[in-house]
C-alpha cells in the first residue's frame, strides 16, 4: 500500500527541469487506475497513517527546487503561480521558478526572502494539502527542520553583523523572522505549542552570541594563519649597534619586531608571529571593552585561546630547527619571554574597562608562567646542544696528549679551531637577538663548559716534555686570542646592562671562573717551579680555582723528581694546612 501511494504522489507532484516548473496534477493515473483525485489519495493516506512516508519524495523535490533557490542570499529565485481549470474544475497547479532579474540583489532586511518562502508554502497548503490543517502540519513536521537549516545557513548566518555597531540594525531581521514564523503558525505549518519549531527566532534573537562566535572564529583563524605563515626571520633592516635599551638616547631600530619588555629596561627582537599575535590580542581586548557582557565573554576567551595557539602551533612547527644552533630557537625564546610579560600586563591595561560582569572572572596571569617556563626550556635546550657539540669537537683533541708531536698538535689545534668556530657562530646569532643580560648569562655558561673541559684535560696529563708544555701554552693563547672579540662583547654587555636586574659589578672572570684558571694555566706551563710554589703560597692559584691535588699532579707531570720538587710540594702541602 505504501508503494502504491508513493507512486500516486510521484505522479501528482513533478519537477520539470527544462521549464523549471513544479507541476501538481489533481487527477492521477497509476497502474491502469485512471482519474483518481489527488484529494482522495491524501485522505486515504491520512486514514492509513502513512501521510509522512508518502509525502517524503514530494517534500524533497520542493525543498530542492523551490525552497533552496528562494533563500539563496544575493541571487534568489522568483516564483509565478498558474492554475489550469477546465469544465470539471482545476486539473493542475503550476509553480514556475524564475531566475532573479537582478543577480546582485541583497535582501538584508529578509522581508523578500521570507515572502518567497511563504509563497511556496502557501502553494503547498492550497494545492497539495487542500487547506487542511492536519495535512499541512504533517508536511511542516516533515520539512521544517531542513527548511530552517537552509534559511539559517544560506541567509541568517550570512547577515550576522561583522561589527558590534551594526548589531542594532540586525533587529529588523529579528522582527521579520518572528513575523515569518508567526505566519507559518497561522497556516498550521508550525505547531503553536512546540517551542522547538521556532528555530529561526531563537537564532536571530541570539545574534550577539552568533556575532561573538563568528568574531572568535575569525580571531582564532587569523592567529593560526599568522603563526603558520611566519618564517621566523630577522628584520632585513635590523642591525645591532649596541644593546637594545630603552631611553638610552640611541637610534633603536623601528621594526615592530623590536619590542619593549614591559617589566624590564631592555628590548629584544621577536618574530613577526609574536608581534602580530599581540597586536591581534590588543585589538580584540579593545573590542571587549566596548562590547556587551555576552560578546565580551566570547572575545575574552578568543584572546586566551589565540595566545595559547602559540604554544600549540610553534613548537611543533619548529621542532626540527630547535635541534640545531640557529636564530629560530633564539627568536622563539624571545617570543615566549615577550608573551609572558605582555600577558602579565593585560589585566593592568584593560580590566578596569571590561564589562562589570566579567571583571572578576577575566584572568590572564595564569598563562604567563607557562610561557616563561617554555622560554627557559628553549634556551636551556639550545645551551645544552651547543655544549654537546663543543664537547664532541674537544673530544677530537684526544685529551691534548703528545702535542709535541706534529700530528697530535695539528689534531688538537683543529679541535680548538672547531670549538672557536662554534662559539663565534653562537656569538653572531646571540648577541644581536638576545637581551644583554641573557646573552651575558648564557654565553658565560657556554664558555665555562669549554674552558673547564680544556683545563681539566690538560691538568690530567702526566709526564709532559718541555716542548709539549710550550705547545699546550700555544694552543691556550691561540684560543683566547681568537675569542677576544667574543670576550669583549661580554664586557660590553656588562657595561650596557647597568640597570638590569642582574648584578653586573662582578668582573668577567667571576662569571666564567675557568677563564681565570685557563689563563693562569697558560702562564704555569712555562713558569719556574719556585715561582709556581710562591704563587700557591700567596693564594693566587687558589683564587684562580686550582686545588692542591691538581697543582701537585701538575708539578709532577712537568718537573722531574728532585730535592727541589719534593721541597716545593712539601711547602704547598703545608700552606694548605692553614
Amino acid at each position: 500500500m505504501q508503494d502504491l501511494f508513493s507512486k500516486f504522489m510521484e505522479n501528482a507532484v513533478r519537477f520539470e527541469q527544462d521549464s523549471r516548473t513544479i507541476r501538481v496534477k489533481y487527477k492521477l493515473c497509476v497502474d491502469k487506475m485512471d482519474g483518481i483525485e489527488l484529494h482522495t489519495v491524501m485522505e486515504a493516506m491520512d486514514v492509513a497513517g502513512i501521510l509522512d512516508y508518502s509525502l517524503a519524495k514530494a517534500a524533497d523535490l520542493i525543498i530542492k527546487h523551490a525552497i533552496t533557490p528562494a533563500v539563496s542570499y544575493g541571487s534568489p529565485a522568483m516564483f509565478a503561480e498558474d492554475v489550469n481549470q477546465g469544465s470539471e474544475g482545476i486539473s493542475e497547479a503550476v509553480l514556475k521558478i524564475l531566475p532573479s532579474q537582478d543577480c546582485k540583489i541583497v535582501d538584508v532586511d529578509g522581508d523578500a526572502i521570507y515572502a518567497r518562502v511563504i509563497q511556496v508554502i502557501k502553494f503547498i497548503f492550497k494545492h497539495i494539502c487542500f487547506e487542511n490543517g492536519s495535512w499541512i502540519r504533517s508536511f511542516g513536521r516533515l520539512t521544517w527542520p531542513r527548511i530552517s537549516d537552509i534559511i539559517i545557513s544560506k541567509f541568517l548566518s550570512k547577515v550576522v553583523p561583522e561589527d558590534a555597531s551594526k548589531l542594532v540594525d540586525f533587529q529588523n531581521i529579528v522582527k521579520c523572522t518572528s513575523e515569518f514564523e508567526f505566519s507559518l503558525k497561522e497556516m498550521m505549518f508550525l505547531s503553536a505549542s512546540d517551542g522547538k519549531d521556532y528555530r529561526l527566532s531563537s537564532f536571530s534573537e541570539n545574534v550577539e552570541v552568533h556575532f561573538a562566535f563568528r568574531k572568535k572564529t575569525e580571531v582564532l583563524g587569523k592567529a593560526r594563519n599568522l603563526l603558520l605563515q611566519c618564517d621566523f626571520s630577522v628584520p632585513q633592516d635590523y642591525t645591532s649597534k649596541g644593546p637594545l635599551l630603552k631611553n638610552d638616547g640611541m637610534a633603536i631600530n623601528s621594526s615592530n619586531q623590536v619590542v619593549d619588555l614591559i617589566f624590564s629596561s631592555e628590548r629584544c627582537v621577536v618574530s613577526k608571529a609574536a608581534s602580530q599575535l599581540m597586536e591581534l590580542v590588543h585589538q580584540t581586548l579593545q573590542d571587549v571593552c566596548l562590547s556587551s557582557a555576552r560578546v565580551a565573554w566570547e572575545f575574552y576567551h578568543a584572546v586566551r585561546d589565540a595566545i595559547l595557539l602559540y604554544e600549540a602551533v610553534i613548537p611543533v612547527k619548529l621542532e626540527r630547527q630547535l635541534d640545531g644552533i640557529n636564530q629560530v630557537a633564539i627568536l622563539m625564546y624571545n617570543d615566549c619571554l615577550f608573551l609572558s610579560q605582555e600577558i602579565l600586563g593585560l589585566a593592568f591595561e584593560y580590566r578596569t574597562d571590561f564589562p562589570d560582569s566579567i571583571k572578576e572572572h577575566a584572568v590572564f596571569a595564569d598563562m604567563a608562567p607557562r610561557f616563561h617556563l617554555m622560554a627557559e626550556e628553549i634556551l636551556q635546550r639550545q645551551i645544552q646542544i651547543i655544549i654537546f657539540n663543543l664537547r664532541e669537537v674537544i673530544d677530537g683533541a684526544d685529551g691534548f696528549q703528545n702535542t709535541h708531536q706534529m700530528q697530535q698538535f695539528e689534531s688538537a689545534k683543529f679541535s680548538i679551531d672547531q670549538a672557536v668556530f662554534i662559539l663565534e657562530k653562537v656569538h653572531i646569532i646571540w648577541e644581536p637577538l638576545l637581551r644583554p643580560s641573557t646573552y651575558k648569562r648564557s654565553m658565560c655558561m657556554v664558555l665555562e663548559s669549554v674552558f673547564s673541559r680544556i683545563t681539566k684535560d690538560i691538568l690530567l696529563l702526566d709526564d709532559l716534555a718541555a716542548e709539549e708544555t710550550l705547545q699546550l701554552q700555544r694552543l691556550i693563547h691561540m684560543m683566547l686570542d681568537n675569542l677576544s672579540s667574543l670576550l669583549k662583547s661580554l664586557i660590553s654587555a656588562f657595561d650596557s646592562n647597568e640597570k638590569s636586574e642582574e648584578d653586573t659589578s662582578r668582573p668577567i672572570d667571576d662569571l666564567i671562573p675557568s677563564l681565570r684558571k685557563i689563563r693562569k694555566l697558560g702562564e704555569l706551563l712555562d713558569m719556574p717551579l719556585k715561582s709556581i710554589t710562591s704563587a700557591w703560597e700567596s693564594g693566587e692559584l687558589m683564587s684562580c680555582g686550582f686545588t692542591i691535588l691538581e697543582l701537585k699532579d701538575f708539578i709532577r707531570a712537568i718537573f722531574a723528581d728532585s730535592t727541589l720538587r719534593k721541597e716545593c710540594i712539601w711547602r704547598i702541602e703545608n700552606v694548605s694546612l692553614y
